[in-house]
């Protein structure tokens, strides 16, 4: 995830000087990493009872994610790649 343009996500920020600067849910100091990595064993619901974190939180966070991961729109009158097969 470490290529992902995290200052574009309303629900985290990164501060100098505030968890050595990790990406972490906008006003406190849970890093979003250790929620995605908790995420991989434990429901929202125990994540949730864990971290002081909401299911928006995590929901905008995951739709970040989701939206980031999406391979981009060709440009408008773009040709496929294999448009000579067609």
């Amino acid at each position: 995830m470490a290529s992902l343009d995290w200052s574009q996500c309303a629900a985290v920020e990164s501060v100098p000087g505030k968890v050595s600067g990790a990406w972490v849910f906008r006003d406190t100091r849970l890093p979003v990493a250790t929620v995605i990595e908790n995420l991989e064993d434990l429901s929202i619901e125990e994540v949730m009872e864990q971290f002081d974190v909401t299911r928006e939180q995590i929901a905008a966070v995951l739709d970040f994610v989701a939206r980031s991961l999406q391979a981009p729109e060709p440009p408008v009158g773009s040709v496929p790649i294999h448009a000579h097969l067609l």
